[in-house]
């Protein structure tokens, strides 16, 4: 081959290899755009597009006096598109709007939002960022502003909604309520509800500009569906005075933690559910639902050993039993009363005694042959389950059963007086409230009705669990019992002369979560109801100590929480406002009394039947008598903004007037007010505390 020829043929190889080559190419780039190319075409669409949530607006939580319990509070992140303002409307209005923001936010000065202004325009920025978290007022007050008031297209107003959830009382039902937040654990019901009050979220399509900034294109929104609202059975105002006296009563003794359940008790409604625990550092916090936690009752347990004996029509409640000094034995095992000494009683002043002896006795000698029987009245009492409240959270009791590994020859007389038997406050505020209404054992509930938009659209109903738990002998006799209680019993330093209460003590050594019974830890509770003539609610205190309290008693830390509850609710029910502990006493020839509000006086007399001093609510009395029918009134006049005096007051009527004049109350002592750190007539600031020393 001659050189031309070689030469020739790499030309043709060369030649060749280049289109077969190509033609490679040519098949790759159909290859992919055939098999892989809406998938590439998918990415790059992507990476320049995207579509955002736009959440639903959370329906709110109110009471059934329209009080507002928890809400959404909408707050706006806001940008500027400055490529849609004109440079004359920009160069025209850039000075006011500079100084209407400076007076809006009042966080910088009108030449430093100018110079901001000015170098956003200056770039053109397409979403430029001027505030975050912006209050809704604001918002709207920010919207109004020259150029922003022309919108996005002109004015290059673009907003993007955030949501807040507050509770606008602060702890006040915190654990009951609940607090929603996104991405974390809900409780109360804020998590029972949550399907109703979260509503249908919304989308949005956004186009990514020049320097990564997201715009959202105009006409791709789908607008969210917002939440329905809901109506609670807690009254704001028993759930505060719940709060008070449960809080007072823990700091007090610095117990470990408290709940308080307030129900009505011809429907079950909860009117206040109040669950306070001791944090680290001395205070207390809505941290755990311990309403609905089982514990050992205790003495409010015997109750419903009680009704179950009088069901059986095995006793009566004059019949006698014998306390044996306070001490028995069982198998093994010794029971000792509380109150040692107690002889021969009436059950029912066996019961008023809380007389440990005497239940277990009558327990062992019913119901030891056939524990059965004893058990299934605890069933009937639906103290084997869950009450079935509409709130998540509700732990199941324990009611052991013959046959298991625990029980033993001392079970049952043990549960007849409330150990070996583990049920919730709730479940015990609910038996006690069937024998306040003649019988029907009422379903718990925290929820009345479901609205949207204003408009009711589900209601709940009371539901009756049990139409009789008993016959009305035996609740009659129940409530014969409970009132002896508060006559002559364990929680007659809680007998009120204006309403007649009813209701049982209840202590408890502790066992359980690592703690031993010799650990001296006590569970003192008093569940009752008021008044005893038309009962209309039923209140249920627990407490649970702290190791070596001195003061464990139900009657000395359960009782004084039931009875400041039911003063204010007594009184609120009648028209008046006030506390009902300095109220004066009547003799049968002289009217004695220390200082109090006017209002206390007022419901005094009309309590006598006499007629009430004519005098303003802003005055103090004070009242020396000769004769009943005869009054001698000196009146001191309350000044707004000025420290009263409240030297020789109660309490309750030092702190009412106290924090009626916006200070903050401390106290110590007992007793009656012999000392105030603040001397009457001083101007108060708002919030100031005032020490009050009891003697």
């Amino acid at each position: 081959m001659t050189v031309k020829q070689d030469i020739r043929f790499r030309v043709y190889v060369a030649f060749t290899c280049i289109c077969l080559f190509g033609l490679a190419i040519i098949l790759k780039v159909a290859y992919i755009q055939v098999n892989e190319g809406p998938e590439l075409r998918k990415l790059a669409k992507e990476m320049h597009t995207r579509t955002t949530t736009l959440p639903a607006e959370r329906g709110n939580i109110y009471t059934e006096q329209g009080a507002l319990l928890c809400s959404t509070i909408p707050q706006f992140d806001v940008h500027i598109d400055f490529s849609v303002i004109k440079p004359d409307t920009f160069k025209r209005y850039a000075d006011t709007l500079a100084l209407c923001m400076a007076a809006l936010f009042k966080d910088a000065p009108a030449a430093k939002y100018k110079a901001a202004l000015n170098e956003g325009f200056k770039k053109q920025s397409r979403y430029w960022l001027l505030k975050k978290n912006l209050p809704y007022y604001d918002y709207q007050a920010l919207r109004s502003l020259p150029i922003f008031n022309k919108g996005k297209r002109r004015g290059g107003f673009i907003e993007d909604p955030q949501i807040k959830r507050i509770n606008p009382y602060g702890m006040l039902a915190y654990r009951t309520i609940g607090l929603w937040r996104e991405n974390s654990q809900t409780v109360g019901m804020e998590r029972t509800y949550d399907t109703v009050l979260k509503g249908d979220n919304g989308t949005r399509v956004e186009r990514k500009e020049t320097g990564g900034v997201w715009m959202p294109v105009e006409g791709s929104e789908v607008d969210p569906q917002n939440g329905q609202d809901i109506v609670t059975t807690l009254d704001i105002g028993i759930q505060e005075v719940a709060e008070h006296a449960l809080k007072s009563v823990l700091e007090q003794y610095r117990c470990k933690y408290g709940t308080c359940i307030v129900m009505e008790a011809q429907t079950g409604k909860i009117r206040a559910l109040v669950n306070l625990g001791q944090q680290q550092d001395g205070t207390y916090w809505e941290d755990f639902n311990y309403a609905m936690s089982p514990t050992e009752p205790g003495s409010t347990f015997k109750l419903m050993t009680l009704m179950a004996l009088l069901k059986d029509k095995y006793i009566n409640i004059n019949q006698k039993v014998d306390c044996q000094g306070g001490v028995a034995h069982f198998g093994n095992l010794t029971l000792r009363d509380s109150h040692l000494g107690l002889g021969v009683l009436s059950i029912k002043d066996a019961f008023a005694h809380s007389s440990n002896v005497a239940m277990a006795k009558l327990g062992y000698q019913y119901y030891q042959s056939n524990p059965k029987k004893y058990l299934d009245h605890l069933h009937q009492f639906h103290l084997d389950r869950k009450t079935g409240i509409d709130l998540s959270g509700e732990r199941s009791p324990r009611v052991k059963q013959p046959g298991q590994s625990d029980w033993s020859a001392t079970t049952l007389p043990w549960m007849a007086y409330g150990y070996e038997i583990q049920i919730t406050p709730l479940h015990t505020c609910m038996v006690y409230n069937a024998v306040a209404n003649g019988g029907k054992l009422m379903r718990p509930y925290l929820i009345s009705e479901i609205r949207e938009y204003g408009k009711t659209i589900k209601k709940y109903e009371p539901k009756v669990l049990e139409e009789a738990v008993a016959d009305t002998s035996s609740i009659r006799q129940l409530q014969d019992c409970m009132k002896e209680v508060v006559l002559t019993g364990t929680a007659k330093h809680i007998r009120s002369p204006f309403y007649g209460i009813a209701g049982k003590t209840g202590t408890a050594q502790v066992a359980d979560k690592g703690i031993k019974y010799s650990d001296g830890v006590y569970q003192g509770s008093f569940v009752g109801y008021f008044p005893t003539d038309k009962p209309k609610y039923t209140i249920a205190v627990v407490i649970r100590t702290n190791k070596g309290s001195g003061a464990y008693y139900g009657g000395v830390i359960a009782a004084p929480v039931f009875r400041m509850i039911a003063d204010k609710v007594f009184a609120s029910s009648k028209g008046w406002i006030g506390p009902l502990d300095s109220i004066a006493q009547k003799s049968d020839k002289r009217l004695v009394a220390s200082s109090a509000p006017a209002s206390s006086y007022d419901v005094l007399m009309r309590r006598m039947g006499r007629k009430a001093p004519s005098v303003a609510d802003n005055y103090i009395i004070s009242v020396a008598t000769d004769t009943v029918k005869k009054e001698l009134v000196q009146t001191t006049k309350v000044f707004a903004g000025q420290v009263p005096n409240v030297s020789g007051m109660g309490l309750k009527d030092a702190v009412f007037l106290l924090e009626k004049q916006g200070m903050k109350v401390t106290v110590r002592g007992r007793g009656k007010v012999a000392y105030q750190s603040l001397a009457p007539g001083t101007k108060i600031n708002k919030g100031q505390t005032i020490e009050l020393l009891l003697s």
